[in-house]
């Protein structure tokens, strides 16, 4: 996922959070025998929503910043870079994916690729065009197209919030959530098909269901937004809110162990509760397993923050999120390829799979760190602050942010010499 260029100075803790959310969605991704005891460990809840939650938390508060402090004009244009930039990155895979694992894959006849090239192989031409206009999305690749619409649809957003405010966008986002829920995807795709026929059929259009997982931008958006005003009151919750987040999470943890990533046995009688916590439509058990961790993030993050030793090598990994993310998507293809999705080979040959991808990944972020240093650039993060020590404001004067800028002094007249 695509998320944006951090502020400067850096917020370190959501580096180190983005960066283990890329180390998780690697180990996801991969196949090994790490894969399904790794894969949603902190409950019914997996990498991909913390990842897209903390990257439009900073889409929010840098490019709210960039309007605060220069024009909507210029915040608009910064979105627009940012999702070319992001556009580009999804046409490099699309065409890696199309060329080089495709030979391969179909060559040596690797059930993993074959599969995942389904419609391609079937329709080279319509997958290929459909794929680049962002409506053919294999698996894998069906991330990123998300992160193209919702940094179009930001700056938008964010105006219409400026105006208006907050509360307004959150409730016609939750209203969208919901009728997802009921299928407004098929909905939309039957609408447009009706007037416009698709070459791309519904089940290869992505898994992500965007008009669910717009809630969840919308959500990190506002969150980060905000930050850029001071007077606006920090994220606390009452008492008995953060313990009964606790033992959401707890209880949640906890069964996900048990029983595995999916909640009831799909032939269970209960099988049809299993959508209540349906990642693509982000159901809403999940949601509300999700919730529950952030408040706790939010309550306990802080405080942990100071008492924690700095895990540089994971901030270094989240300053570079976009190339580090297309990375482990290169090195999954490569090794489906090569390798097949194969979940019981000996756990060395796993364990030495998983530190040589670390390894890529990190060298990666090394390089495109140093790559897009500027001259006398610090990139150091700051320090951890002491308890109770405050750092320099990092806002504009309440002039400028009430769009008055203060009259610049006059220059100081040169004193004359008596005579």
């Amino acid at each position: 996922m695509a998320p944006a260029t951090a502020p400067s100075p850096r917020s370190w803790e959501i580096d180190a959070a983005r960066g283990l959310m890329l180390l998780l969605m690697t180990v996801t991704h991969l196949p090994t025998r790490f894969t399904s005891p790794l894969g949603q460990p902190f409950g019914f809840v997996s990498a991909a929503e913390g990842f897209v939650l903390l990257s439009a938390y900073m889409a929010g508060m840098v490019y709210g910043r960039v309007a605060w402090r220069k024009s909507v004009a210029e915040m608009h244009h910064a979105f627009w870079r940012r999702a070319l930039k992001i556009y580009a990155c999804h046409a490099a895979l699309l065409l890696f994916l199309f060329t080089v694992i495709a030979f391969i894959g179909i060559r040596i006849e690797q059930p993993a690729v074959v599969d995942l090239l389904n419609f391609y192989v079937k329709q080279p031409f319509t997958a290929l065009v459909g794929g680049l206009l962002l409506l053919y999305e294999p698996p894998l690749l069906d991330i990123l197209p998300l992160y193209v619409l919702f940094m179009l649809a930001s700056p938008w957003v964010m105006v219409l919030a400026f105006v208006w405010g907050w509360r307004p966008v959150m409730v016609v986002s939750g209203l969208v959530w919901l009728a997802a829920q009921f299928g407004l995807s098929h909905w939309v795709y039957d609408g447009i098909n009706a007037i416009v026929p698709l070459p791309v059929p519904f089940n290869e259009t992505g898994a992500f269901v965007m008009w669910s997982w717009q809630f969840l931008w919308m959500l990190g958006l506002w969150m980060g937004a905000t930050r850029n005003d001071p007077n606006a009151p920090s994220f606390t919750f009452p008492r008995w809110s953060v313990l009964l987040a606790l033992a959401l999470a707890i209880f949640l943890m906890c069964w996900r162990h048990l029983v595995g990533q999916i909640p009831f046995h799909p032939e269970g009688p209960y099988a049809g509760f299993n959508p209540w916590f349906d990642k693509w439509a982000l159901g809403p058990m999940r949601m509300i397993n999700l919730f529950a961790l952030v408040v706790l993030a939010i309550h306990y993050g802080p405080r942990l923050a100071t008492r924690m030793p700095r895990q540089r090598w994971l901030e270094t990994l989240g300053s570079a999120s976009l190339p580090v993310f297309c990375a482990h998507l290169v090195l999954v293809l490569v090794v489906l390829a090569g390798l097949g999705a194969k979940y019981d080979r000996p756990w060395g040959m796993d364990l030495a799979l998983l530190a040589a991808a670390f390894a890529v990944l990190y060298a990666v972020a090394r390089a495109t760190l140093w790559l897009e240093k500027k001259p006398g650039e610090d990139t150091t993060p700051p320090a951890v602050l002491a308890p109770g020590q405050k750092r320099p404001p990092m806002y504009p004067p309440a002039s400028a942010r009430q769009g008055v800028q203060p009259k610049p002094r006059d220059p100081p007249k040169a004193k004359v010499a008596p005579g």
